[in-house]
């Protein structure tokens, strides 16, 4: 099965700890993963940003929750318990424990910024609220990064298209240089255009002593790039004695062409537009900073909390 969402783990969370037996949040998600049947696969999944696996993220979340709501209390560093609240709840033996259900409590009301008595009134517990946050918080701040990062590459590719070729070309070797390429612009600036090969836009060092060189060929295009154009560009790095190369376009490349970079002895990189938009973006090349929100968590070891 997929990975349960965010507010499906709660009320199995609230069961396995009926028996007040204290919990590491380790023990409910391993024990939460045999009773979904997660496979390891999916027991692996990241968030987008990879820094924590999606269940074990979504667990984590849950217990918060339930404690926000004062059904279950931290009895300790990453350690948790079932309170009477929560034990009463399971009496009731609700079908499902969603945002709309925890509302009915003050604290988590006042938890997410809400009173209880003008929400319970409209909160069911699969009332709207409840299907709007199906994502942890850290879930819901990832994808709204990661939706307006896709908004901008889309807006930063269709801008590169309606650029010239030579700016194209530079802004080629301004991405290099930043991905740390080429040693300064100016000593990569001036390999631009200057091989004398129609089949090579522009020469730039791999590192910055030089040690090797690198051959760029760089294609404003709306038709995907195929296996000739890039058959080409190994010939004229053969023609240069050259074992590297780099060619980046604007629109895509085909499988084929893709399949033949994989069979050859040079190495040879591909960067489509939509990817060298992605880097465009992670060097801060063509973007500007306008904002930054910096994402806090409490220090477990400044208050000192046990094991």
């Amino acid at each position: 099965m997929a990975v349960p969402t965010f507010q499906s783990v709660l009320l199995p969370l609230l069961r396995l700890s009926a028996d007040r037996q204290e919990r590491t949040g380790a023990d409910a998600i391993g024990a939460l993963a045999e009773e979904f049947k997660l496979t390891q696969e999916e027991r692996k999944q990241l968030l987008p940003s990879g820094r924590q696996r999606r269940f074990d993220n979504r667990v984590t979340w849950g217990v918060t929750y339930l404690a926000k709501a004062k059904l279950v209390a931290r009895t300790g560093r990453g350690r948790f318990q079932i309170t009477e609240r929560g034990r009463e709840v399971l009496q009731d033996d609700p079908s499902r424990i969603d945002i709309g259900y925890l509302m009915r409590f003050p604290e988590f009301a006042e938890f997410k910024g809400a009173s209880a008595e003008g929400d319970t009134a409209q909160a069911e517990p699969t009332g709207q609220r409840a299907v709007a946050e199906e994502g942890t918080p850290e879930e819901l701040l990832e994808s709204s990064y990661q939706s307006l990062r896709t908004s901008l590459a889309k807006e930063l590719l269709d801008r590169v298209k309606a650029c010239s070729p030579d700016f194209f070309e530079e802004l080629v070797v301004d991405l290099l240089v930043a991905m740390g390429y080429g040693g300064s612009r100016r000593d990569a600036g001036q390999a631009v255009g200057q091989s004398g090969d129609g089949g090579i836009d522009g020469i730039i060092k791999e590192d910055k002593l030089g040690l090797d060189i690198v051959y760029i060929q760089a294609k404003r295009w709306e038709a995907a790039v195929g296996r000739p154009t890039v058959q080409a560009f190994a010939g004229s790095l053969e023609g240069q004695r050259a074992r590297k190369g780099v060619l980046i376009t604007t629109s895509q490349f085909t499988a084929d062409a893709k399949d033949y970079v994989n069979r050859i002895e040079k190495r040879i990189i591909l960067i489509d537009g939509e990817q060298m938009a992605q880097l465009m973006i992670d060097y801060d090349v063509g973007v500007a900073g306008f904002a930054t929100y910096r994402v806090k968590k409490v220090d477990l070891d400044y208050f000192g909390d046990g094991p």
